[in-house]
């Protein structure tokens, strides 16, 4: 339950990179490598009394370092092995089997600028009889023209149970501060037994607030925003797909929002731990029932599979706030230390945070006031000097992730005054293009993101 705890959850994968290399005739990159992308790990749930099984879809995609040049059609060779004895292989149109427990699929060539092409769509289910303990690993290998591929591979077990999972909802954008949205999801059970009920989480952020209190759910806020916990007395069976919808509020203060949700087979174990320590306040509307999709045996076993158990959307609304940077003045004799403050204020209306990169909301940079040395205590986490053996050093200090709407961050800068320099100053300016989270993007008054420390 760790991850229905945390608001920002997001799991970033990515890849080395490698300088590109020419060569005389077809451009293949040569110091490119190939990489393999495949899921880490899937459970096959058992089968039923009738020797049927369930089955999961692997997809299995090939890329490169960089997307310059041309990269050649080229081969997936594919290994079942492993799992040959408890689980069958279902191969697409494009893989050939050469063995018994391998097969080589064609995949297609990557032009100038493309940096991964589809490999490879295979099914496992698992085979009658088939222990539950089984597990084992498929294995890859890639090559194309003369670029091969690190070996990548996917963890395969058996298990029996429910499989509670999210299907994807897609990110909002253009919402009108004020106005209402609803984010609506599929629930849908792909395992080989009945969740009799369901324990859901729902995180919604600052900017958002959920437009009904339901008599089945549990309320808890704080800074970042609004937490719900809720017990669905609906079962779920094997095959089963339930539609499940949120109203949320779109707030005068919305900007860039995100609304987690996830799921998991109710326990009283998952329910206390899910309560932790926090105080929650029992909502009084009308229950959250879920609604049948689709086409009902008892259990409380877990998850097989709890990958697909939790989603996140983004949800943007048109909305600006106004950054204004402060530096203030200081006065010293040479060998004192004296402490700058700079401040970022959001005037709002909006409050801003990045949710999802996890990006600080303003980067400001400056340089020490002539006579003076910026002395940073070595705990110092959010202010750096630049590195890059510049004199005189450039220093950077990032805010939190979030500022709420009218609230400010202060960084205190001690300056160890050398020698006194008459009104030496040094202007403070916020970072405005930041990739992660660019200012100019929301800020309409960017003459107020630059300040002064004036010493003496």
């Amino acid at each position: 339950m760790k991850d229905l705890q945390r608001l920002l959850g997001v799991a970033l994968a990515g890849c080395a990179l490698a300088a590109a290399g020419t060569a005389a005739g077809p451009a293949y990159a040569l110091e490119n490598e190939l990489w393999i992308s495949a899921p880490y790990e899937t459970v096959l749930p058992g089968a039923d009394a009738d020797g049927n099984a369930r089955e999961r879809s692997l997809d299995v995609r090939v890329s490169r370092d960089v997307a310059d040049g041309r990269v050649p059609a080229g081969r997936l060779t594919v290994d079942v092995s492993e799992v040959a004895a408890f689980a069958r292989v279902s191969w697409p149109a494009n893989c050939v089997p050469e063995a018994e427990a391998r097969a080589v699929c064609a995949f297609p060539e990557m032009p100038d600028g493309t940096e991964s092409v589809p490999a490879a769509t295979f099914r496992l289910s698992a085979l009658p009889g088939a222990d539950a303990s089984a597990s084992g690993y498929v294995r890859y290998s890639a090559v194309a023209g003369e670029l091969t591929s690190h070996a990548g591979e996917t963890r395969v077990g058996v298990g029996n149970g429910p499989d509670l999972g999210l299907g994807p909802v897609d990110d909002q954008r253009g919402l009108r501060p004020g106005t209402e949205t609803t984010v609506r999801a599929t629930l849908s059970n792909n395992g080989n037994r009945t969740a009799e009920r369901t324990l859901l989480w729902l995180d919604a952020s600052y900017g958002l607030r959920f437009q009904e209190r339901h008599a089945n759910c549990e309320y808890r806020q704080d800074d970042r925003g609004t937490s719900a916990l809720c017990v669905l007395d609906e079962a779920v069976a094997p095959g089963q797909r339930y539609a499940l919808g949120t109203r949320l509020g779109v707030g005068r203060n919305a900007l860039y929002e995100r609304f987690d949700h996830s799921v998991q087979p109710y326990s009283d174990e998952a329910y206390r731990e899910a309560r932790g320590e926090w105080t929650w306040t029992r909502g009084t509307g009308p229950e959250l029932n879920l609604r049948p999709l689709a086409a009902r045996s008892v259990a409380s076993e877990p998850d097989i599979d709890p990958q697909d158990n939790y989603g996140s959307v983004i949800l943007e609304a048109r909305n600006t706030a106004d950054l204004k940077l402060t530096g203030s003045r200081v006065r010293g004799a040479a060998g004192d230390t004296v402490t700058a403050r700079v401040t970022v204020l959001n005037r709002g209306p909006a409050w801003v945070a990045s949710l999802g990169a996890g990006a600080a909301v303003a980067t400001v940079r400056f340089q020490a006031p002539e006579g003076t040395t910026v002395v940073l205590p070595p705990e110092e986490e959010n202010c750096w000097p630049s590195g890059d053996g510049a004199s005189p050093a450039t220093y950077s200090c990032k805010t939190p992730i979030y500022l709420h709407d009218k609230a400010s961050h202060t960084f205190d800068v001690p300056l160890r005054i050398d020698r006194v320099v008459r009104g030496a100053q040094a202007t403070v300016a916020t970072v405005n293009d930041d990739p992660e989270l660019s200012i100019r993007k929301f800020d309409p008054n960017l003459r107020n993101n630059s300040a002064r420390i004036v010493v003496n």
